[in-house]
């Protein structure tokens, strides 16, 4: 692993046959590794944030209905399908928005009907390869949407980036922290400014964590002060990660995403969003189509505090993501390259 990677998010021990990740819920105050075996594990694992990140998200899963196939007893391949399908549909619940899910299920059961003919043994095996596929492929997509991303950013600029997509978001260098920590290897000295990424924190809990954890210069700020950073000229660029892209380009990410770039577009700063291209939905036309998870209103009202904030009663919202409009974003940044508006996908 990287020198600036000491944490594992996501791993598979073959060994014993769980599914071992780090509780994201407990960082930065302690880094404690879960061991999941279970479908309900797993499903919890993921709807309370414990390994969170799309790409994450999506190596978890593929991980995770891998184990729960182990068990499934059964010497027919009809008998073994059906409680297949039960897992991947009571799996694919626990997170909405975040197409990785959907994708690394979607490719597990196209693994298990391609080797149908095979025994459950053989099919169990496939589908334990398919998921380090997954990983594997992960981990080198982020290394290429870094090497893309560095290529628009010059040394010792300004980076405004909000939520976590660096390194506990997926495999080895994330995705809206790739370039930030390819840069940190050839001394770009970036300047990064971090979010706190209400009301969760991922920002102030993760991304301010993995990066200080790596050396980078990292200064954490509320979200809503970012426009005074952007006026006061410390801000050359914007990075952020990506859950779902729809065909249009229409991005959803973390709540505050598109507040943040509509501040960049007023004050004119590129805003640039990166991530791999299996967000890219192509059955999801624009904005109006992503499914935007709710999440509980204690989330709002008490949860980072000793006592709760808010009147008891009172009504909360509180959307896990919002959408960012395709005419804000200066460029996409995939493995693949760099899109710009207007956005086509066609030629992936």
């Amino acid at each position: 692993m990287n020198a600036l990677f000491d944490i594992l998010t996501v791993r598979m021990d073959y060994d014993h046959k769980v599914l071992v990740i780090i509780d994201q819920t407990q960082l930065p105050g302690k880094e404690v590794y879960l061991e999941l075996r279970t479908p309900e594990e797993i499903w919890e694992a993921i709807y309370l944030l414990k390994v969170r990140g799309a790409p994450a998200i999506g190596i978890a899963v593929a991980y995770g209905l891998a184990l729960c196939a182990e068990r499934i007893q059964g010497e027919d391949f009809g008998t073994f399908f059906r409680q297949f399908t039960m897992l991947k549909n009571y799996l694919a619940g626990s997170r909405p928005t975040a197409v990785n899910l959907f994708t690394a299920l979607e490719r597990l059961e196209k693994c298990v009907l391609a080797h149908r003919q095979e025994p459950l043994e053989k099919i169990k095996q496939e589908l334990w390869r398919e998921a380090e596929a997954i990983r594997k492929e992960d981990a080198a997509a982020c290394r290429r949407i870094g090497e893309w991303g560095l290529s628009l950013l010059q040394p010792g600029m300004g980076i405004l980036t909000h939520c976590n997509a660096g390194h506990l978001a997926v495999s080895e260098y994330g995705t809206a922290l790739a370039p930030i920590y390819l840069g940190q290897e050839k001394g770009y000295h970036f300047i990064v400014y971090a979010d706190e990424t209400r009301p969760l924190l991922q920002g102030a809990r993760l991304t301010a964590y993995e990066l200080q954890k790596a050396g980078v210069d990292v200064t954490l700020l509320c979200d809503n002060m970012a426009s005074r950073l952007m006026a006061e000229g410390k801000i050359q660029a914007v990075l952020v990660g990506c859950d779902r892209v729809a065909a249009n380009g229409d991005t959803a990410n973390k709540i505050g995403t598109s507040g943040v770039a509509i501040l960049a577009n007023y004050y004119r700063i590129p805003f640039y969003v990166l991530g791999p291209t299996s967000t890219i939905d192509a059955t999801c036309p624009d904005r109006n189509s992503i499914t935007i998870e709710e999440r509980p209103a204690e989330e709002v009202t008490e949860k980072w505090y000793a006592h709760r904030m808010a009147p008891r009663g009172i009504k909360v919202y509180n959307p896990a993501f919002d959408v960012t409009d395709h005419r804000l974003i200066t460029a996409i940044v995939t493995e693949q390259g760099i899109f710009y508006p207007p956005f086509d996908f066609s030629r992936l």
